[in-house]
C-alpha cells in the first residue's frame, strides 16, 4: 500500500485553477523532486497535501486513511510536516521556541531538540535568539528543524534554496539524507534541476497544474525533463498524431 495516494484532485485560487485533475502514489521511502516553471502549481499541490488549501474536488489518502477534509494540525500528528516556501517562522520568538511549538503538535520518535542540533549545529549557538534575527540559511534550517521536530513520515520541502547564497544551499543539501532518519518520504520542489536530480529516486514535473512526467531519476534524461518543463513533448505529440 502507498504511503501517500492523491486521486484526480483540483484545488483552485479563486476562479484560477491551479492544479487538475492529479492523481499519483508515492511510497514509503522514495525521494521525489516535483518540478516545473513558476506558476505550474507545484506550490499548491504541496500545500493541499498539507492541509493549508483545501482541494474543490478529488481525494488525499494518506497511509489507507482518507485525510482530504482533515485540518492541517490533525495532519501534522499523523505525519505529514511541510517546510512552506519563505519559512513563515515565527519572527518573535526564539530558535527553540519555534521548534518547542512544532514538538507539541508531533508524534514521538528520533527528532528531538538535540537531534536537531546535531543536525544543524549552527543553531546551537543561535537557540536563544530570535528568528527576526537569523541569516536566511539559519532560518531555512529552523524551518527544516521545525518539520522534524513534529517526527513526520513524509516531509514536503518547498523551495529549500530559494534566496540563499551557493555555500549555504551545498550545506542544506548534505543535510538532507540525514532527514529521511527511520525511513521517511520526502517529496521536494526544487527550480535548479541539478539539485534535484541529485537526491531523488523520482522525478515528477507538473506543467499547468498536471502531471505531464513522472518517471525514476535513474532513467530520467535532462532533454526528457526540459521538454516536459517548457511543454515541447505537446509539439512532438501533435507532430505525430499529424
Amino acid at each position: 500500500m502507498s504511503l501517500l495516494s492523491i486521486e484526480r484532485l483540483d484545488v483552485r485560487h479563486g476562479l484560477l485553477q491551479a492544479v487538475r485533475e492529479v492523481s499519483f502514489a508515492i511510497d514509503q521511502g522514495e525521494t521525489v523532486a516535483l518540478v516545473g516553471a513558476n506558476g505550474a502549481g507545484k506550490s499548491t499541490l504541496l500545500r493541499a497535501i498539507a492541509g493549508a488549501h483545501a482541494p474543490a474536488s478529488g481525494r488525499i489518502v494518506f497511509d489507507g486513511a482518507d485525510v482530504t477534509s482533515l485540518r492541517a494540525y490533525k495532519r501534522v500528528a499523523r505525519g505529514i510536516a511541510l517546510v512552506p516556501e519563505g519559512r513563515r517562522l515565527f519572527g518573535e520568538m526564539t530558535v527553540e521556541e519555534n521548534l518547542q511549538v512544532a514538538e507539541r503538535v508531533g508524534r514521538r520518535g528520533y527528532w528531538t531538540m538535540q537531534t536537531v542540533m546535531q543536525l544543524f549545529p549552527m543553531l546551537q549557538a543561535r537557540r536563544d535568539a530570535l528568528t527576526g534575527n537569523l541569516s536566511g540559511g539559519e532560518r531555512q534550517a529552523v524551518a527544516i528543524g521545525r518539520a522534524l521536530m513534529t517526527n513526520p513520515r513524509l516531509i514536503l520541502l518547498d523551495e529549500v534554496s530559494l534566496g540563499l547564497a551557493p555555500v549555504v544551499i551545498e550545506g542544506l543539501y548534505r543535510s538532507l539524507p540525514q532527514l529521511l532518519q527511520g525511513g521517511a518520504t520526502l517529496v521536494l520542489v526544487e527550480q535548479e534541476l541539478s539539485r534535484a536530480l541529485s537526491v531523488a529516486t523520482r522525478v515528477m514535473c507538473m506543467l499547468e497544474g498536471r502531471i505531464v512526467l513522472d518517471t525514476p531519476a535513474a532513467s530520467a534524461t535532462r532533454e526528457a525533463i526540459v521538454d516536459a518543463y517548457f511543454g515541447l513533448h505537446r509539439g512532438a505529440e501533435a507532430k505525430g498524431a499529424a
